[in-house]
């Protein structure tokens, strides 16, 4: 008689051992909309003006701008779908940086590298360094940033 096989849980992130230096991402792609951008700005207070009158003609951004913070927010997210989901345990530090504005209707998606791993002393862990260029539906590089995370490793 043959024991049955647990199933593999589709959507699992990867264990630190899964990963290598210089191992490549491309995450899905997200369109941000009108909605995202209300919703997001509700959610926060970021009732900067250039975020809540369409008519505002100051500013530097023509269209409807997507605030940098929703547009990390949204990577992020889908990084978590694909790549930590279950066994990322913690958020350690990130650097950012805006290189062009995000507004309704473009379409963004990123690029991971794998900069780093360092196994740590206890726990099965390991710090994760990845290099993140978010880009638009053009190809066109809107935002970069580092982020160092806790990566759970393989159960024994």
């Amino acid at each position: 008689m043959t024991t049955p096989q647990t199933p593999t849980v589709l959507g699992r992130g990867y264990y630190w051992q899964d990963l290598q230096v210089g191992q490549r991402f491309h995450t899905f792609r997200r369109t941000i909309t009108e909605t995202d951008i209300v919703n997001f700005i509700s959610a926060t207070g970021m009732l900067e003006t250039i975020f809540i009158d369409a008519t505002f003609e100051h500013g530097a951004i023509r269209g409807r701008p997507a605030p940098g913070a929703l547009t990390y927010g949204l990577i992020e997210g889908l990084l978590m779908q694909g790549m930590v989901q279950g066994t990322g345990l913690a958020l350690l530090e990130v650097h950012k940086k805006m290189l062009a504005p995000v507004i309704a209707g473009d379409t963004i998606w990123a690029e991971v590298e794998v900069t780093g791993i360092r196994p740590t002393s206890k726990s099965n862990r390991a710090v994760v360094n990845s290099s993140i260029e978010v880009r638009n539906q053009h190809g066109q590089p809107v935002m970069t940033y580092t982020a160092t995370r806790l990566l759970a490793g393989k159960p024994d």
